[in-house]
């Protein structure tokens, strides 16, 4: 990822922080002067995407930096901590609401419905789709991963907020008050779940989970004459730092200089029909017959 990219990422975290922040506190001030608990817990849900927003920004700031003596392979996995950190904070804030709304079963409270509120919950839900979806496109243009699954996170609130408008709507209707805590959980329920997808997507890339289907790199190579075989496929890393080792059999008379090339060749046809961002290790062993090819292919 180029210099460029981590500034045009943070110009974006920018963006949806203010965004996001905006939304937070309308919602919140709304759902407490009207006392729902569903409105004021999907406020500080949006609250929680202005806090990743922070982290996101501290995270790609410490991600951008040079490679250096200490981080031989760079700083990148920065992003990805900070993932897990904003996994966390979810995790927190999803197990507050559902003490909150746990309180509420016991003392129910019936919220004020006012159309103030409900022109109020669709304008946040309008932003909300406007953010996940630009933050989502900005994310893949840019092959960032705190974007994405920021992205997602804020996706999320969109089906909140739609189900907090349907809450308010049955109280206006007449239904009992004990639906608003009823809609806290299910607002914890999708928190907990965008925790989960965070946690699952960060884990990944941090415990070196393949990335890759090894069947299609072998493809690949195999393409090449020169290359008989193609054993002990690894592969790690994100869209954005992807990394391939593999061993490959050639001809045992084949000169340096013509393997260097090959290998070179190899890695340019994998990053065009793979990932542009991929960097592969090649280990040479020599080819003899038929029979020890068939045992080294063996994975």
């Amino acid at each position: 990822m180029t210099t460029q990219n981590f500034k045009k990422i943070k110009q974006v975290l920018w963006i949806i922080l203010f965004a996001n922040l905006a939304v937070a506190l309308l919602k919140i001030i709304i759902g407490s002067s009207i006392k729902s608990a569903s409105m004021t817990a999907d406020g500080f849900h949006s609250l929680t995407d202005g806090s990743s927003n922070i982290v996101g920004l501290i995270g790609i700031s410490l991600a951008s930096k040079p490679v250096d003596e200490d981080h031989p392979y760079g700083h990148k996995k920065f992003e990805t901590l900070s993932g897990l950190f904003i996994a966390g904070m979810l995790l927190f804030i999803g197990g507050k609401i559902v003490f909150t709304a746990i309180g509420r079963f016991v003392n129910p409270v019936a919220p004020q419905i006012t159309i103030e509120s409900l022109i109020t919950l669709a304008v946040t839900l309008a932003i909300n789709i406007f953010v996940s979806t630009y933050e989502y496109k900005q994310g893949k243009n840019l092959n960032s991963y705190i974007l994405i699954s920021d992205s997602l996170h804020t996706r999320s609130d969109i089906y909140v907020s739609i189900g907090v408008i349907f809450t308010l709507i049955c109280v206006k209707l007449g239904l009992p008050a004990i639906i608003d805590p009823i809609a806290s959980l299910v607002v914890s329920g999708f928190i907990f779940h965008a925790s989960y997808e965070i946690f699952s997507s960060a884990g990944g890339i941090l415990v070196d989970k393949a990335v890759i289907d090894t069947s299609k790199v072998k493809e690949i190579a195999l393409e090449f004459e020169e290359v008989k075989g193609v054993h002990k496929i690894r592969s790690r890393g994100s869209e954005n730092e992807m990394y391939v080792d593999m061993h490959i059999l050639i001809e045992p008379k084949m000169s340096v200089e013509k393997s260097h090339e090959l290998i070179h060749l190899l890695e340019k046809k994998m990053q065009k029909e793979i990932n542009q961002n991929l960097q592969v290790t090649v280990h040479i062993e020599p080819f003899y017959n038929k029979s020890e090819t068939a045992n080294s292919l063996k994975f």
